[in-house]
């Protein structure tokens, strides 16, 4: 090189390294007010950043007593406090990454100026950052500019240029930390880091890190634990202890040596600690699952049902999963036990091709708690043990119907039309041809080219005298006798009805033509659904409705028992009992209000249609009198064709409940009852919603309200006893 090339590069670079200290000082002597300027604005605004965008935290799912039973986040965190966290750590981490923390004022100038000569000359790119200025860009990657999902490119741009290696950004970086200074004590700043760097692992911060790798709090870290973690921020992921525990020790060993050189440690301590092993959990990290399948194979379906209802709420997946809120939930773990056991007692977990759910909800005129959501089937992610992620008790999923359950709503809307009273007789032939439906077997009546009358007989082997009271049919479910009512009361008033009552999403999805199949594309279709809620009064296909074919949600089954038993008051069935957020403070959570949806004299005597199931010639009486069922109770069972699914939906005034048992990966052929444990598919069917449903239902409830007081139901309401 010629000597005026290295004199011209030597004043180059002494230039340079002229504007990279008066950049660094700019805001200094802005604050002071004597520059002003747009750079002084970007450096405010990023300040602002990290003042105002709180770092990520756990949200934690508790049930209804305060008990945890699942943790939701993106960032594995647990905020610590200054004097939560060691001196050993404190000081080792000083000792590596900045050993003049003390002593300057954000900006370690002897370490800025060579790496920006290193960096412009050619040189290895050095970055010389000081604590403060490795909190900015930990704290811009990590928070202000963290990626949100994929599509989040804003957040993927914004963290590139929080790493670019430029001067532009050493500058940028280098104003944001002396400003900090300014207004942050050195410890708050130590804190601060300790708090929101990466240990690898969607493990960020020192009080996580300590309880992940060593089981301990922040406070108890020793001077080896210490120097792990400490040695770690340089490259979590090179120096994770568990893939790489050789360059681990390594570096950690660097960090002990460290401490001696900045005499925070004796070199006979150092020599201890450095023969230790790293101690670090086996198999680890030790952190909870991130997700629902942390609330653990009981009670998962229930922590699922809690996100969806929230995301419903309007609360974003993001928020949900950052916001560190606490999440007080409505479900009593003892309960949410029992109808566990009773659903897994009746259908196996790992029988194939069948769930069996139970949903259980608490009346009431203000709020309709969902107390329990279970199945037989375990929440979790392994398919070969009888594991699943969707939302069995709560989404519609069971795509093969509720059968004779829905005749709920037939009688409900003829007692509002007038067209019968509960104790008034209805027309039960053995067989029956009704015009409302446009298609069939040949063998039914054509009513014109093409469409052809809906023919239907009785269950076989049943002995139906030609008329009832309805409180007698809704306890032996003829179904000849609802189909005759559902024409006299006309069919826009059954299908308002089961909307009213509470089969809201159900009937959404429905209307919308779409079935929610779990396990594959085509499997378990209903075809009779697009005709079943069809939008005109009496329109063919409608007589189905009231046999209930096409798909539903348990839980909306069972919220149709509370509102029943509520007085005719339908509610959101609700998991929440309050949220609260990082500081305790509670937050509004958006819900569809409480409405009367119909009369309380009608829900009344409905619920005294509904009282006979359980007792002696009702279709549930069975399974009740196995578990010497003797309580005041609403109940109506249904199975649909071909018994591919079968429901029993019930309660008493303390508590409602829907139990459903059917085909989840679809497919033709019923489901066969041999018992309980014993049930399974086959090609003819013989389950019925008085089998396994009912016995689920009461299995549980006969546990759960063991000890508690015997309510009645209410009296039934005179204009409601007899037609009008």
């Amino acid at each position: 090189m010629r000597k005026t090339d290295g004199l011209l590069k030597l004043t180059g670079l002494c230039l340079l390294a002229g504007v990279l200290v008066a950049g660094v000082l700019f805001p200094v002597a802005g604050a002071a007010g004597v520059v002003s300027n747009q750079a002084s604005t970007t450096v405010d605004s990023m300040s602002s950043d990290l003042a105002n965008d709180p770092p990520p935290l756990v949200t934690t799912v508790t049930d209804s007593a305060g008990n945890p039973i699942a943790t939701l986040f993106k960032q594995y965190r647990i905020p610590t406090a200054s004097d939560e966290i060691s001196d050993a750590m404190k000081w080792a981490l000083v000792s590596v990454e900045d050993r003049r923390f003390y002593d300057h004022r954000g900006v370690d100038w002897k370490g800025t100026m060579r790496a920006a000569i290193s960096n412009q000359s050619g040189g290895d790119t050095q970055g010389a950052s000081t604590l403060t200025q490795q909190y900015v860009k930990n704290y811009l990657i990590n928070v202000v500019h963290r990626v949100k999902d994929e599509n989040d490119t804003e957040a993927k741009v914004g963290q590139e240029k929080a790493q670019e290696q430029s001067i532009a950004r050493k500058l940028k970086e280098a104003r944001i930390a002396i400003q900090l200074e300014t207004k942050m004590p050195k410890e708050q700043i130590l804190t601060g880091y300790l708090n929101v760097v990466e240990f690898s692992r969607q493990i960020y911060g020192v009080g996580a890190a300590a309880k992940s790798y060593f089981g301990v709090n922040a406070k108890d870290l020793s001077v080896a634990q210490g120097a792990l973690l400490a040695g770690m921020v340089n490259n979590p992921g090179a120096l994770d202890p568990w893939n790489h525990p050789e360059k681990a020790t390594e570096r950690r060993n660097f960090v002990i040596e460290k401490m001696v050189e900045n005499q925070k440690l004796a070199p006979a301590d150092a020599e201890r600690a450095q023969a230790e092993p790293l101690g670090v959990i086996p198999g680890g990290p030790s952190k909870p699952a991130a997700n629902c399948t942390g609330a653990g194979t009981e009670n998962g379906f229930f922590c699922q049902y809690v996100e969806d209802y929230l995301l419903k709420s309007g609360m974003n997946m993001d928020d949900l999963y950052t916001g560190g809120y606490t999440i007080r939930t409505t479900m009593d773990q003892r309960a949410n036990h029992e109808a566990k056991v009773s659903a897994e007692t009746q259908v196996n977990k790992t029988q194939k091709n069948v769930a069996n759910t139970l949903s259980l909800v608490r009346p009431g005129k203000e709020k309709h708690e969902v107390v329990a959501l279970a199945a037989n089937r375990d929440y979790g992610g392994d398919a070969a043990q009888g594991q699943t992620t969707y939302a069995l008790p709560s989404g519609v999923y069971n795509t093969g119907g509720a059968g004779s359950s829905y005749k709920i709503f037939t009688a409900a809307a003829a007692l509002q039309q007038g067209a019968a009273g509960i104790f008034g007789n209805i027309q039960t032939p053995g067989s029956y041809s009704s015009k409302m439906f446009g298609g069939g077997p040949p063998r039914c009546p054509l009513i014109a080219r093409g469409t052809y009358a809906y023919c239907l007989n009785n269950n076989e082997g049943s002995n139906y005298p030609g008329s009832m009271s309805l409180q007698t049919a809704l306890q032996t479910s003829p179904n000849t006798g609802f189909v005759i009512l559902e024409e006299k009361t006309g069919m826009g008033p059954v299908v308002e009805m089961a909307s009213k009552l509470g089969m809201r999403e159900t009937m959404a999805s429905n209307l919308g033509g779409g079935t929610v199949d779990p396990e594959s594309d085509d499997a378990g279709r209903n075809t009779s659904q697009q005709v079943a809620f069809g939008p005109k009064e009496n329109s063919p296909g409608n007589a189905s409705f009231t046999l209930g074919p096409a798909p539903l949600s348990g839980l909306e089954l069972g919220n149709v028992a509370a509102t029943i038993l509520s007085g005719g008051m339908w509610c959101p069935p609700t998991p929440i009992g309050e949220v609260t957020d990082r500081d305790g403070k509670p937050i509004p959570i958006t819900e569809a209000p409480c409405e009367q949806v119909v009369e309380e004299g009608l829900a009344n005597s409905l619920a005294v249609g509904m009282s006979k199931d359980d007792l002696p010639g009702g279709t549930a009486a069975p399974a009740a009198a196995a578990v010497g069922w003797q309580r005041p109770t609403i109940g109506k069972t249904g199975t649909t064709q071909g018994n591919g699914s079968a429901t029993f939906v019930g309660g008493t005034p303390q508590l409602a409940g829907g139990a459903m048992v059917f085909r989840p990966e679809g497919g033709r052929g019923g489901l066969c009852d041999g018992g309980p444990g014993k049930v399974s598919t086959c090609g003819e069917g013989n389950m019925f919603g008085g089998k396994t449903p009912a016995r689920t239902f009461f299995g549980a409830m006969s546990k759960i309200l063991e000890g508690q007081e015997t309510v009645p139901l209410p009296a039934p309401d005179p204009k409601y006893e007899q037609p009008r």
